[in-house]
This record gives C-alpha cells, sequence and structure tokens, in this order.
C-alpha cells in the first residue's frame, strides 16, 4: 500500500471516527500496511471494524492498521471456507503448485466465486473394502428382533475386560470393570474406598472355579484359627524367662 493509497484508506476512516489526516498519517500507514493492497477488502475491513459495536459502550471506536490487516484477512478467508483444488491429470509438483496459488488467490480475491455449499462424500464402500470386512467377519447389518437384554448382554460380552474385573464381583456385586470394596472400615482399607485385591470369589469365578460349599467355608475358617493359635503359641515360648535381680545384693 503506498502513501496516496493509505491516504484514500484513512479517508475511509476518518468518515467514521473524524480524524485529521496528514502525510506523516498516510506514511506510516503506508509502512505498517507495505504489504497489504489497496483494495475492496480493504475499505470492506474498515467498514466491518465500525460496523461492530465495542464491548464497552463508552469506549470510542479507534482503528489502527493491524486491525485492517486482521479483518481483511477474516473477510478472504470466509470465501475460501468450502474450497477444494481442482486438480488437472499428469500435473507437475510445480504445475500443482501454480495452479493451487492461483484457485486459491482468485476465490479469496472474490474474482471468482467459491462452492457455496459444503461438500458431501457420495457412494457406498468400494468392493475391496467391503472385502475385507467379510474377511474379518463381518456379516453385514443386522437387524435386531427381541429383548434389548439380549443386545446389551451381546455388547457386554464384546467389550468384555480381562482379569478379575471382567466380571461382577459375587461377593460385593461391584460392577464390571469397578474394584471390589471393602465392607468394613479400617485404617488401611477406609469405608467407601475400593479394595486393594479382588475378593477370593471374584477371583475363583473369573477362572472358572466353583463357589466354596459351606462345610468348606468352614473348613478353611478353622485351618486360619489353628494358624493363628500355632503362632501365638509359638511367640509366647520364644519369650525368655524373666530375671529377677536383688536390689541390695547389685548394690553391694
Amino acid at each position: 500500500m503506498t502513501p496516496s493509497e493509505a491516504a484514500q484508506l484513512l479517508g475511509h476512516c476518518a468518515a467514521f471516527d473524524n480524524r485529521t489526516v496528514g502525510k506523516v498519517d498516510a506514511r506510516a500507514w503506508s509502512a505498517a500496511l507495505n504489504d497489504v493492497p489497496f483494495d475492496d477488502d480493504a475499505v470492506a475491513a474498515v467498514a466491518a471494524f465500525y460496523g461492530t459495536p465495542p464491548k464497552d459502550p463508552s469506549q470510542r471506536l479507534w482503528i489502527q492498521p493491524h486491525n485492517v490487516r486482521t479483518l481483511r484477512g477474516r473477510i478472504r478467508s470466509a470465501r475460501l471456507e468450502n474450497f477444494q483444488y481442482e486438480p488437472v491429470a499428469d500435473e507437475s509438483p510445480a504445475e500443482f503448485l501454480a495452479r493451487y496459488k492461483g484457485q486459491v488467490q482468485a476465490i479469496a480475491s472474490g474474482s471468482v466465486a467459491g462452492p457455496s455449499g459444503q461438500p458431501a462424500l457420495e457412494g457406498g464402500p468400494s468392493r475391496e473394502f467391503m472385502r475385507e470386512l467379510e474377511a474379518r467377519g463381518w456379516e453385514g447389518n443386522r437387524t435386531v428382533d427381541g429383548d434389548e437384554h439380549v443386545v446389551e448382554e451381546e455388547l457386554i460380552d464384546s467389550v468384555r475386560r480381562s482379569g478379575p474385573l471382567g466380571i461382577e464381583c459375587p461377593a460385593c456385586q461391584a460392577a464390571i470393570g469397578k474394584p471390589c470394596k471393602a465392607p468394613g472400615a479400617s485404617e488401611k482399607q477406609p469405608m467407601g474406598k475400593p479394595r486393594l485385591k479382588p475378593h477370593t470369589a471374584r477371583l475363583r469365578a473369573v477362572s472358572g472355579e466353583s463357589e466354596l460349599t459351606a462345610a468348606q467355608l468352614a473348613s478353611q475358617e478353622q485351618a486360619i484359627k489353628a494358624r493363628s493359635a500355632a503362632y501365638l503359641a509359638r511367640e509366647a515360648n520364644d519369650i525368655p524367662n524373666a530375671v529377677i535381680v536383688d536390689d541390695e545384693a547389685a548394690a553391694s
């Protein structure tokens, strides 16, 4: 933008803000907008700036060169919203770049109208793509007739996690993917927080083992008590006998 062109642009600004335009102003704006041409988009940028009310109603609008640059770029970018390059068969990289820049420049400047609608995908999948799907077990679109719970169970099976969290816990009824919860409270395992390890019932269920009977549970509990009693007895036997010291004898 030359100083004379900048002076014309400032004349449009003065029509809105009543500024005084001199030669120094024109040279300053020309230097700030040296790579921006004086065209209809630059004038439209000034109109867009003053056509938008300020956030603060008491604020006075006063356009600057950077406002012209930014708003002019937005105006030109809006024309390229649905732009798609139209290639030519057997074009070289240099030809592609030249044609691409030419199409972008023509549409952005408004000399050529850009596409008015957003392009949509047309047609179905290719035969090669369908063969790949069928090779991976795809059986086509299914129509589900029946109870919705059947579909829900199939979905659960399809996303089932491996390990103990892949099933609902029989002991605390923790859902699939959720850790087990402790029924009581302790310093290491507060109430409401998840257990560090799943319940043994959940571990047995995920490994395919059957639930223990009442007799097996009682036998298991007795074995735990027996081991505890043996440990306590062993600890008691390991305590050394107390040595009685006669204070008077020790003092002499």
